[in-house]
């Protein structure tokens, strides 16, 4: 990779409350960058001039499955596809990733690692993607939630196995499924999948080995669970009681979440928009809630179960942004510094800054102002390398 320079661009670093008014440029070589200049300073002959355009750094999804087809909505079917077509599509799903702005993805879950093996193939520059975050085989109780991915363990001791063979495959986090789910059945979303002890030690064990944890909980007792045990992020979040329906959220365990700085993922994507006004209420009144006792939220969509497609994140921040009351400016940090720090990533990406990853993202619009924007994608640079992407996100 050579040097590149990139002028007469507004730039928003992911840092600034609103757009730097000192340079218009940005240097990179090497895949990272080098400096933010006036372009004044840039010779001619090595500018890619930007005029008209916004740059900010490259989005991250915080929540996503390779390995799953989102037109696919059985999981038996999903299952039966073959390691050959279900990489072929990975790679073309990486591949609509990257060109629509989304730089940097966290996936929380497969079977056979096959995530993992794109995940090093991008790393390599053989196919174009995000930078991969992965959990490999989620830990999971007996027959309990996505149990056909192999995490299964009927106590700590099996739990601690599972998490073993994900160190073996060189995962980058571990999941942990602290509740059921929608999607595999016999299983109850509201429900919790470990007492606080089995919990406790899972996570430890994997902390041990030097590996954050995921915790999937949708029922309020697993996100009890979860956050008393310590994990490092709550995926989903929706505070369903008992009967399996969403209650308020437990205030004194969003404090907890607060003051342990567990940030919550709450896997909003955009067909979220299809949800009624009065179960819509019900969603904002928790993550304003949570909010106001100090917990932080970051981007994530879950993409890859039914219908909710890897590349739709432009799309999904504007849902986001509606059901938990942010800002644009509280949005765009929610999906790219603040998502890089909850991942592990924070001193790589997520900001424009020297020394940091060249994740950029080029849009024509205002996003600080507009969220739409981030749908008007002209230019994605990721780990340096320039890919041009679409010109718009189908809605």
């Amino acid at each position: 990779m050579t040097k590149t320079s990139f002028t007469n661009v507004r730039i928003w670093d992911g840092l600034s409350d609103t757009y730097r008014d000192d340079v218009d440029a940005i240097v990179i070589d090497n895949g990272r960058i080098e400096v933010l200049a006036d372009a004044q300073d840039i010779p001619a002959r090595d500018r890619i001039d930007c005029a008209g355009l916004t740059l900010l750094p490259g989005l991250i999804d915080a929540h996503v499955h390779m390995v799953l087809d989102p037109e696919i909505t059985a999981v038996d079917d999903q299952l039966s596809e073959t390691h050959e077509v279900m990489r072929r599509k990975m790679r073309e799903r990486a591949r609509l990733m990257v060109e629509h702005g989304i730089t940097t993805a966290r996936d929380l879950g497969g079977g056979d690692w096959l995530e993992l093996e794109l995940r090093d193939a991008i790393a390599r520059g053989e196919t174009p993607g995000p930078r991969l975050v992965c959990a490999g085989q989620p830990v999971t109780s007996v027959k309990g939630h996505c149990h056909f991915w192999n995490g299964e363990a009927a106590d700590v001791e099996a739990a601690v196995e599972v998490i073993d063979r994900q160190v073996e495959h060189s995962v980058d986090l571990i999941k942990v499924m602290a509740s059921g789910g929608n999607l595999t059945r016999g299983s109850q979303p509201q429900d919790a999948q470990w007492t606080g002890e089995e919990m406790a030690a899972i996570v430890g064990h994997a902390n041990a080995c030097g590996y954050d944890v995921a915790a999937h909980a949708h029922g309020t007792a697993g996100i009890r669970i979860a956050v008393d045990a310590g994990v490092n992020t709550v995926e989903h979040c929706s505070w369903l009681g008992s009967d399996g329906k969403r209650e308020p959220f437990d205030i004194a365990l969003a404090e907890a979440m607060a003051a342990e700085g567990i940030w919550i993922s709450p896997t909003i994507n955009a067909g979220w928009r299809r949800f009624g006004e009065e179960y819509r209420s019900r969603i904002t009144a928790n993550l304003k809630g949570v909010r106001e006792r100090g917990c932080r939220l970051i981007a994530s969509t879950d993409a890859g179960i039914p219908r909710v497609r890897h590349h739709d994140l432009p799309i999904a921040l504007g849902v986001f942004a509606d059901l938990a009351a942010l800002t644009p400016l509280e949005t765009l940090r929610a999906a790219t510094r603040d998502c890089a720090e909850a991942i592990g990533l924070g001193n790589v990406t997520g900001i424009i800054q020297a020394g940091w990853s060249a994740d950029l993202l080029f849009v024509e619009g205002d996003p600080l102002h507009d969220l739409e924007a981030l749908t008007r994608q002209a230019r994605v640079v990721a780990r340096g390398r320039i890919i041009e992407a679409d010109q718009r996100v189908s809605a």
